[in-house]
């Protein structure tokens, strides 16, 4: 059997596997680690970064892509993500050309699980059941919707998971225990844990009060708890990975790109060095 024949078969498994991020964290559970789940925005600076960007994120220890839908008024998003939406929507870059991208990163990695990250709007638009369906055959594994509150969201769900794509919802600082819950129950994969108040890129972690959060996140849900939002460095990302399933790290990567944008050869070098060191520092757990 030729490799593109074992590709294609790697590929049908995963298009047959409805619990590929549950299995992801299964297994670094038994490697006893944390997920480093990096952020870039699809289409910065320019379309044709992205695919390879996203191979480098893979190459430098990224166990799940954290791959950003441009939208024109992130309003959860700091001014480094806010900019790399901008740069993207200058090229034009749609929800359908997002889902182009991780179909052409199936080609070659059937492997990595990517979560899509955006806004409800352009989803809307295109319809929760085709949105759903184009996004499970492109090969997605999840999908956050930041506007979306899960009260709201049945209909949506309902598509996910008729496709058997998992729902990853966001869990804020001021989140009290029924509420923490019912996040967690419309939630599959892992659920996201904002870290500080406030917007992406902002504010000084308190680990103190992350690790407090987290275990009452775990006392209430076995699900995977990832925490996002103020990781700038090495070492802020392995204090994190003491305490959560995973770590995301997007405004400490994407302000590299920016600064490197001229170049695509120096975005995917800088991006690559990053990304290596932040893997490096997510030691096995005692």
């Amino acid at each position: 059997m030729g490799a593109l024949d074992e590709l294609r078969l790697a590929y049908e498994k995963y298009l047959a596997d409805d619990e590929f991020l549950a299995e992801r964290f299964a297994a670094l559970k038994m490697e006893g680690r944390s997920a480093l789940i990096p952020y870039i925005a699809a289409g910065d600076p320019q379309p044709q970064a992205t695919l390879r960007l996203m191979h480098t994120l893979v190459k430098s220890g990224a166990d799940i892509i954290e791959l950003g839908i441009p939208f024109s008024d992130p309003m959860a998003d700091g001014p480094v993500i806010q900019r790399a939406a901008e740069r993207a929507l200058e090229h034009d870059v749609s929800l359908h050309d997002v889902l182009d991208m991780v179909r052409e990163f199936r080609n070659s990695d059937a492997n990595t699980p990517v979560v899509l990250m955006g806004y409800l709007n352009p989803i809307e638009v295109m319809g929760y059941e085709a949105f759903a369906e184009a996004a499970s055959k492109a090969g997605v594994d999840g999908v956050l919707t930041v506007d979306l509150p899960p009260e709201e969201g049945s209909e949506f769900l309902q598509a996910l998971k008729a496709n058997q794509l998992d729902p990853v919802f966001l869990i804020a600082p001021t989140s009290d225990a029924s509420r923490i819950k019912r996040i967690c129950d419309a939630s599959s994969g892992y659920v996201y844990y904002v870290s500080l108040k406030g917007i992406t890129g902002a504010g000084h972690l308190d680990i103190g009060s992350v690790k407090e959060k987290v275990e009452e996140i775990r006392a209430l849900s076995d699900l995977p708890v990832g925490v996002g939002f103020g990781i700038k460095d090495a070492e802020t990302a392995a204090k994190m990975a003491e305490i959560a399933d995973a770590v995301v790290v997007g405004s400490a990567i994407v302000s590299r790109i920016e600064a490197e944008a001229a170049s695509l050869d120096a975005v995917d070098r800088v991006v690559g060095e990053f990304v290596t060191e932040l893997s490096s520092a997510l030691q096995t757990r005692e």
